[in-house]
């Protein structure tokens, strides 16, 4: 096999390796935002299940902050609601990268059969 890739061939193959990267990258982003988009959720069903008056700690950096379970309350729904359009953006994203890549795909197997170029 010492037949060299056309350029257009390469270029292709660039690209493709290029949009495989970006969809191992969104789909990393993906799940951590998944994973948050959890915690969030158990953390709102603990804070639904205690008390109108009970002491409610936040995590900031390596202290805990006692602060109110209704501002709390508020701030992780805000938060789920921002994490849930993050979400929805990346799949989005993920989408069209599929579809560019199987694009990519077929252009480059209709370039490899009309360069006449034979894999071994």
């Amino acid at each position: 096999m010492n037949q060299e890739l056309p350029p257009q061939v390469q270029n292709q193959l660039a690209q493709l390796q290029q949009i495989q990267q970006q969809a191992q990258a969104l789909a990393q982003q993906k799940n951590q935002l998944e994973v948050m988009l959890k915690e969030s959720d158990m953390a709102i069903e603990e804070l639904e299940k205690l008390d109108e008056n009970a002491d409610v700690f936040k995590n900031i950096g390596n202290m805990l902050i006692k602060t109110e379970k209704k501002k709390t309350f508020e701030e992780l729904k805000e938060k789920k609601e921002t994490l849930g359009l993050r979400l929805q953006t990346l799949t989005r994203q993920e989408e069209r990268i599929h579809k560019r890549f199987t694009q990519l795909q077929e252009q480059l197997k209709t370039s490899v059969g009309s360069s006449g170029f034979q894999a071994e």
